[in-house]
Protein backbone atom coordinates (compact mmCIF):
# COMPACT_ATOMS: atom_id res chain seq x y z
CA UNK A 1 0.00 0.00 0.00
CA UNK A 2 2.82 2.36 0.65
CA UNK A 3 3.84 2.11 -2.99
CA UNK A 4 0.47 3.28 -4.18
CA UNK A 5 0.57 6.53 -2.17
CA UNK A 6 4.07 7.27 -3.27
CA UNK A 7 3.10 6.87 -6.92
CA UNK A 8 0.19 9.27 -6.46
CA UNK A 9 2.46 11.84 -4.77
CA UNK A 10 4.97 11.54 -7.60
CA UNK A 11 2.25 12.13 -10.20
CA UNK A 12 0.98 15.18 -8.28
CA UNK A 13 4.53 16.56 -8.01
CA UNK A 14 5.08 16.02 -11.73
CA UNK A 15 1.78 17.77 -12.49
CA UNK A 16 2.74 20.73 -10.27
CA UNK A 17 6.15 20.94 -11.95
CA UNK A 18 4.52 20.80 -15.40
CA UNK A 19 2.02 23.55 -14.50
CA UNK A 20 4.79 25.65 -12.95
CA UNK A 21 6.99 25.30 -16.04
CA UNK A 22 4.05 26.16 -18.30
CA UNK A 23 3.27 29.25 -16.20
CA UNK A 24 6.92 30.38 -16.31
CA UNK A 25 7.05 29.89 -20.07
CA UNK A 26 3.78 31.79 -20.51
CA UNK A 27 5.04 34.77 -18.48
CA UNK A 28 8.39 34.74 -20.28
CA UNK A 29 6.49 34.83 -23.58
CA UNK A 30 4.49 37.82 -22.35
CA UNK A 31 7.70 39.65 -21.41
CA UNK A 32 9.19 38.94 -24.86
CA UNK A 33 6.01 40.17 -26.50
CA UNK A 34 6.02 43.39 -24.46
CA UNK A 35 9.64 43.99 -25.41
CA UNK A 36 8.89 43.36 -29.09
CA UNK A 37 5.80 45.59 -28.98
CA UNK A 38 7.79 48.40 -27.35
CA UNK A 39 10.49 48.11 -30.00
CA UNK A 40 7.92 48.20 -32.82
CA UNK A 41 6.21 51.21 -31.23
CA UNK A 42 9.52 53.06 -30.82
CA UNK A 43 10.55 52.43 -34.43
CA UNK A 44 7.08 53.42 -35.67
CA UNK A 45 7.05 56.56 -33.52
CA UNK A 46 10.51 57.55 -34.72
CA UNK A 47 9.49 57.02 -38.34
CA UNK A 48 6.35 59.08 -37.76
CA UNK A 49 8.34 61.96 -36.26
CA UNK A 50 10.79 61.88 -39.18
CA UNK A 51 7.91 61.86 -41.67
CA UNK A 52 6.29 64.86 -39.95
CA UNK A 53 9.58 66.78 -39.97
CA UNK A 54 10.16 65.95 -43.64
CA UNK A 55 6.61 67.04 -44.48
CA UNK A 56 7.02 70.34 -42.65
CA UNK A 57 10.34 70.98 -44.37
CA UNK A 58 8.88 70.20 -47.79
CA UNK A 59 5.82 72.35 -47.12
CA UNK A 60 7.83 75.40 -46.13
CA UNK A 61 10.52 75.05 -48.80
CA UNK A 62 8.62 73.73 -51.83
CA UNK A 63 4.88 73.91 -51.23
CA UNK A 64 2.27 76.59 -50.58
CA UNK A 65 4.01 77.59 -47.34
CA UNK A 66 6.85 79.23 -49.27
CA UNK A 67 6.91 82.99 -48.67
CA UNK A 68 6.22 84.98 -51.81
CA UNK A 69 9.33 86.66 -53.19
CA UNK A 70 9.30 90.42 -52.66
CA UNK A 71 9.10 92.49 -55.82
CA UNK A 72 12.26 94.52 -56.18
CA UNK A 73 12.20 97.42 -58.57
CA UNK A 74 14.62 96.99 -61.43
CA UNK A 75 16.87 99.94 -62.13
CA UNK A 76 15.71 101.97 -65.10
CA UNK A 77 18.00 104.24 -67.08
CA UNK A 78 17.40 107.92 -66.40
CA UNK A 79 18.03 110.89 -68.62
CA UNK A 80 21.45 112.48 -68.09
CA UNK A 81 20.38 116.03 -68.96
CA UNK A 82 20.03 118.15 -65.83
CA UNK A 83 16.88 120.21 -65.42
CA UNK A 84 18.83 123.33 -64.33
CA UNK A 85 22.37 124.39 -65.05
CA UNK A 86 25.02 123.49 -62.51
CA UNK A 87 26.01 126.38 -60.22
CA UNK A 88 29.27 128.01 -61.12
CA UNK A 89 31.74 129.33 -58.56
CA UNK A 90 31.69 133.07 -58.02
CA UNK A 91 34.39 135.38 -56.74
CA UNK A 92 32.33 136.50 -53.79
CA UNK A 93 33.05 135.01 -50.40
CA UNK A 94 30.55 132.56 -49.12
CA UNK A 95 28.18 133.79 -46.41
CA UNK A 96 29.11 132.96 -42.85
CA UNK A 97 26.89 132.23 -39.96
CA UNK A 98 28.62 134.80 -37.74
CA UNK A 99 26.72 138.10 -37.76
CA UNK A 100 28.66 141.29 -38.37
CA UNK A 101 28.31 144.00 -35.70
Amino acid sequence: MAGRGRNRDDRAAQERARVYAARREFHAGLARRRTRDNLVAAVGGGALILAVLAGQTAYFTLGPGVPAPADTPSPTPTATTPASPAPSPTGEPSPTSIPTP
